[in-house]
This record gives C-alpha cells, sequence and structure tokens, in this order.
C-alpha cells in the first residue's frame, strides 16, 4: 500500500483500506473480568518430578504448560518458563533465550558457564543469573542439573526482542546462601514469620528488592514440626524443592477459615527432593514439615515485575500461638 499526505489531502496512490474487522464489542459487565468468567485460561497447578532430569542425555527439559495456557510458545506461566537442564560429565550445552532475565539454580554436579569469553564458576546451591543478549557455553566438570528459568514468555506476548542488560552476570553462592538463612532461621522470633528464608536481591534492584527487575526468587526452610501459615499473591510461583523427606508439603486453595486461618479444601502436593511445581496466582497456601528433617524450598516468581507494577499485593496469614 502506497501512503502520503500532501497538503492535507491523500497523495496520488494512496489506497484507502477499512481496517475495522478485528473489531468487536463487548457490555461492559460481561467482559470486565475474564479472568473470573473464565475466558481467560487459569494457571493450573502442575507438578514435574525429577525423574524428568536424573538420567539420560545432556539436554533442556521444558516444563511447558502451552496447552492448558494457550500459548502459541512453551511457557510454565504466562510470562515464565521453567526448564530443567542435565549436563552430563564433560558435556557442553549453549543457551541463548529471548529473555530479559536468565536464573539457574544448580541442583547437583559443578561446572562452568562461559558468556562474552568470561567464566562463571558453579557447584550444588549456587544461583546464577545472567542478563539479556548472553550467549552462553554451559559446561559439567561432573554429572550437573540445573533448574532453569527465563521470562521469554513475557517477551513473546508483547512480541518484543531483549536487547538491553538490566545487570551483569552475577552467582549467589550456596555457602553465603545457606549461612544467611541459617542465621534468619536463628532469630528469637523466626519461629513466628510467615516463612523463614531470604530473599536474592542484585544491588541494581533498589526498590523492588528482587533478583531481577522481572524475576523473584526466595530460599527458605520449613523446620521439622513447623506449619508456615497461609499465604497469597498475584505472581505464579515456579516452586522448586530443594530437599525434603517424606511428610513435607504444600497446602494450596482458594479460600482461607477466618477463624482458624486454616486452608478450606485444600489441594495437597507432596514434597520430593528435585521435584518443581506451580503454585497459581491468587491461591493461598501454606507448608507443613511432618517428617524428621529440615525442608528447603525455593520459589521463584515474576514478581520483580509485578513488584514494580505495584500489582503484587501479597497477603500474610498467621496461625494463633
Amino acid at each position: 500500500m502506497t501512503e502520503g499526505i500532501q497538503s492535507g489531502k491523500l497523495a496520488i496512490g494512496t489506497v484507502t483500506e477499512n481496517w475495522s474487522g478485528d473489531a468487536r464489542y463487548y457490555e461492559y459487565s460481561t467482559a470486565a473480568d475474564p479472568i473470573g468468567s473464565g475466558i481467560i485460561t487459569p494457571v493450573p497447578i502442575q507438578e514435574f518430578g525429577p525423574q524428568l532430569y536424573n538420567s539420560g542425555d545432556t539436554r533442556v527439559i521444558p516444563l511447558d504448560l502451552s496447552a492448558e495456557l494457550k500459548t502459541p510458545y512453551p511457557a510454565t506461566s504466562p510470562s515464565l518458563l521453567a526448564q530443567f537442564v542435565r549436563i552430563n560429565q564433560g558435556d557442553s550445552i549453549d543457551t541463548s533465550p529471548n529473555a530479559t532475565s536468565e536464573l539457574y539454580y544448580v541442583i547437583s554436579g559443578a561446572g562452568r558457564t562461559v558468556v562474552d569469553g568470561k567464566a562463571i564458576d558453579w557447584r550444588k546451591g549456587d544461583f546464577l543469573t545472567l542478563p539479556a543478549g548472553c550467549v552462553s557455553r554451559h559446561t559439567a566438570d561432573e554429572d550437573a542439573s540445573l533448574y532453569y528459568i527465563v521470562d521469554s514468555p513475557l517477551l513473546n506476548y508483547l512480541g518484543v526482542h531483549a536487547t538491553e542488560p538490566r545487570f551483569q552476570p552475577t552467582r549467589f553462592s550456596a555457602q553465603q546462601c545457606d549461612a544467611k538463612l541459617q542465621e534468619v532461621a536463628n532469630e528469637p522470633d523466626a519461629d513466628k514469620r510467615n516463612r523463614i528464608s531470604i530473599l536474592l536481591n542484585n544491588q541494581r534492584f533498589d526498590q523492588t528488592l528482587t533478583i531481577t527487575h522481572v524475576l523473584w526468587a526466595m530460599y527458605g526452610i520449613v523446620p521439622v514440626g513447623s506449619n508456615q501459615a497461609p499465604h497469597s499473591h498475584k505472581s505464579v510461583a515456579l516452586d522448586f524443592v530443594a530437599y525434603a523427606a517424606p511428610g513435607t508439603y504444600t497446602l494450596v486453595g482458594d479460600q482461607i477459615d477466618p477463624q482458624t486461618n486454616q486452608i478450606i479444601d485444600p489441594i495437597r502436593i507432596d514434597w520430593e527432593t528435585g521435584k518443581a511445581f506451580v503454585t497459581p496466582p491468587g491461591l493461598w497456601h501454606s507448608h507443613h514439615n511432618e517428617s524428621n528433617e529440615a525442608a528447603f524450598i525455593i520459589p521463584i516468581q515474576d514478581a520483580g515485575l509485578q513488584t514494580y507494577l505495584r500489582t503484587l499485593d501479597i497477603q500474610f496469614t498467621f496461625y494463633e500461638a
């Protein structure tokens, strides 16, 4: 189509068209809440076991819920894609997603990631974040498994390409994470808190206090015999069980009893070391440990973005002593 305007008139050769073919109109009260009405697909509760990655060839395993979310691209939540990565000893694997943020948690093993000719060593329990535009090679010195989150579904939905790095590659060591978590767990009032955990933060994001400008990452402990009261938030949690013995679990539901702060008719998700599960937005969820060992959980969310938008709406309850 040729376009142009000369002296307030359409230029010679301009073709006009009726661009209203995609236009639709709805009465307000029937269309204002497509979530409540069920027009938009809900985020499902989903579980992914360690058998997906604990043997076999070097590979990336997407935890893909695109069929449930009705997206034409892989996604675990509307804005995030969770994946497992297995790298056998001596093997390498490359990543170069269209993402503003990449987050890796080292489930097991050790190795290194090379970005722009610079190597970052990692081992079990480390977290690593990479910014937009990274072309990375990950090599295992021993059999390694990683939990890997990117925000590529958000960019795919917006139809954009990430070009500007907002932070430098950053490693959060297992040693420092464990030490800080233990410090928090040992505080006198720790058992009265809704969660006993630490949040990982990159200092560049001093308003959202999150690990990247989009991603939020927590490292938490559920001590033996403890019941961590329900809370809810508008971001989807892509949870990873770093360690748990049988008898540790999460309860999830959409209502709580105002007298007891217990979740009404909850769904139970049993924890297993190396398991990932999805906690949908807006649902109440509580953690419980009836085993004889402390359990450790790593929820990753798009709460950096939600916090910046002022929409996270996190709400806490507490059990009566």
